[in-house]
């Protein structure tokens, strides 16, 4: 069985995992979930997509079921598959057969990883129908009315290869995702690591010059995750320089040219 990156959880209103919303995501969010419609998040790596769809669950005191999607991942491996145990075979539900049963939040990360002829599965449960047929047990699930179906993907990875069929895009609606403006970003940081403002204040800016060089000297730009990263290794006692380059400059680059451009541009933000 391929390895899925799961994870369930119920979460209380007392313990919201922390968001700051950009627009009015939430407000989105819930409406979508009332109306039982299936939600796209678009988004760069790092923005925020999951981290936003926890804080919805919890929110709205629903279960989540998360798949990290890839290239191997089956139908099987979404839906379930019979396993042979103790003489005997018995049908072991996979993670979105589990969020059907349980009405909960099925998100599905990365969904153009995952091939084409896996996607269909979702279209039952994405239209007025909303079930799911197994077709290896007979059986037809009705999707509870607190069911939701979830999937998120940054369109920066796009390619002929790798994209939603427009049959399934078209049956979500969607959400687009971006990074922080500056001063939400540095309150980010501060909220998640405790980090002085000043020094917030230093990363975002970091962060928003290495922006800049997105498709010219870097393919993916800083994300707000890796400023997290840093601000964590900072508020721990770590030099600011080195805590830069181990979070900000190594996850994006292994030419050496850029790497070496990216630190000079550390050491005159941090003045070394």
């Amino acid at each position: 069985m391929n390895d899925l990156s799961t994870q369930h959880h119920l979460s209380s209103q007392n313990t919201l995992p922390f968001y700051q919303p950009l627009a009015n995501e939430c407000a989105l969010f819930e409406y979508a979930y009332r109306q039982r419609l299936p939600l796209l998040i678009k988004g760069p790596t790092g923005c925020g997509k999951t981290r936003f769809v926890a804080h919805m669950a919890a929110r709205l005191a629903r279960p989540l079921i998360t798949v990290a999607c890839h290239d191997d991942l089956t139908v099987a491996d979404l839906v379930g598959r019979h396993l042979i145990g103790d003489g005997q075979t018995l049908w072991s539900d996979g993670p979105l057969t589990r969020a059907v049963r349980q009405g909960g939040i099925c998100y599905l990360d990365e969904i153009v990883e995952a091939r084409k002829d896996t996607t269909v599965v979702l279209h039952p449960l994405t239209d007025d129908r909303r079930i799911l047929p197994l077709e290896r047990t007979g059986e037809e699930l009705q999707a509870p009315e607190e069911f939701m179906l979830v999937v998120s993907y940054n369109p920066g990875y796009q390619n002929l290869l790798k994209n939603l069929k427009p049959s399934t895009r078209q049956r979500f609606i969607a959400i687009q995702f971006g990074y922080p403006k500056a001063a939400l970003e540095q309150h980010i940081l501060e909220t998640e690591t405790g980090i002085d403002a000043a020094m917030a204040t230093r990363l975002v800016q970091l962060a928003n010059h290495f922006r800049q060089l997105k498709n010219h000297d870097l393919e993916e730009a800083a994300s707000t995750r890796l400023l997290v990263y840093a601000a964590s290794l900072i508020q721990a006692g770590c030099d600011p320089l080195q805590a830069c380059v181990a979070a900000l400059v190594e996850p994006l680059s292994d030419d050496s040219v850029t790497v070496s451009a990216l630190l000079e541009v550390i050491k005159a933000s941090f003045g070394k």
